[in-house]
């Protein structure tokens, strides 16, 4: 099907575009896929038609700062994500749905399952990576520590020359060899994922939504990490993880079980960070297992019909 997978269009959500798209009938049930780091909703490009062929509704969402959705200059991190895609629930998918998400994405699905829960049912994770999974943060910091980190993190991000160094990435080499990294089998030559990525890179605003983000995260509170958030989840959690992922150990994976005991771990022996892409076929097989497990949804009205694009 390919990266253009879906019928296509843009939903403003606080006077921002977002790029959203979906596929299958609108009769069944939602799920919503959330994308990586640097990606897009396009790089579902083997997942989405399967998912749809075997009965849902599949939508897929650029999360601010990726993909076609605007790239503004504001402090981005898993909260404000997690809010973008709570009222894309709310207003587009109109009913509660599973969330499916990679990398970054995964975190962003578990944060909107934690902050509001009434419209997320179930959440799987194609990994979930943070640092707080490993090290133990302090409930609270001296104010002046914080006001410090605060200080340090923002000057650093500022300081930093990514207006030179984003487009030098996405027009060389470099990209190449950076999403090699991210996968097990060879990907050098696949231009379709080369153009996923370099795409929204070699825009303009790319720089302002790399800086807010790098800020955002590093600033989070604690009660937007991984470690905090599922100690807080309840509803059920599928995570699948590549055995040979090197950007995100699997041992960072044997860490989520401390946090919640209920979760369904897989491990994709030969497999890097990219699961849902590198093998689709077992990712979609063992996704749709653990769906087919899951409490029917509760009855919901017809949805809206897709609006055209603007």
């Amino acid at each position: 099907m390919g990266a253009d997978w879906g019928r296509q269009a843009i939903w403003h959500w606080r006077g921002l575009a977002c790029h959203w798209r979906v596929l299958g009938d609108p009769g069944h049930p939602p799920l919503l896929l959330l994308h990586g780091f640097a990606c897009g909703s396009g790089h579902w490009r083997h997942t989405a038609g399967p998912l749809a062929a075997a009965g849902w509704c599949v939508y897929g969402l650029d999360l601010i700062g990726f993909g076609g959705s605007a790239q503004p200059a504001l402090r981005l991190d898993n909260r404000i994500w997690a809010r973008q895609a709570r009222a894309f629930l709310e207003e587009v998918v109109q009913a509660p749905a599973v969330l499916v998400g990679h990398s970054l994405g995964s975190l962003v699905a578990l944060s909107c399952a934690t902050f509001f829960p009434g419209w997320v049912r179930a959440v799987a994770a194609a990994t979930l990576p943070d640092p707080t999974l490993l090290i133990t943060l302090p409930r609270r910091r001296a104010p002046w520590r914080r006001r410090l980190k605060r200080l340090v993190v923002t000057l650093l991000c500022r300081l930093l020359p990514l207006e030179l160094l984003v487009p030098l990435i996405a027009r060389t080499p470099l990209l190449d060899l950076g999403l090699q990294s991210a996968y097990n089998r060879p990907v050098i030559g696949d231009r379709e994922l080369h153009q996923l990525i370099a795409r929204p890179a070699r825009r303009p605003t790319a720089a302002w939504a790399l800086r807010g983000m790098s800020i955002g995260m590093a600033l989070r509170p604690r009660a937007a990490t991984a470690a905090a958030l599922l100690d807080r989840m309840g509803q059920p959690l599928l995570v699948l993880w590549g055995g040979a992922d090197r950007l995100v150990p699997i041992e960072v994976s044997r860490q989520l079980a401390r946090h919640k005991p209920d979760l369904e771990l897989v491990v994709l022996d030969g497999i890097g960070h990219c699961p849902q892409d590198e093998a689709a076929g077992p990712f979609v097989g063992l996704l749709l297992d653990w769906l087919s497990r899951l409490p029917a949804p509760a009855p919901t009205g017809p949805r809206p019909p897709l609006k055209a694009a603007t």
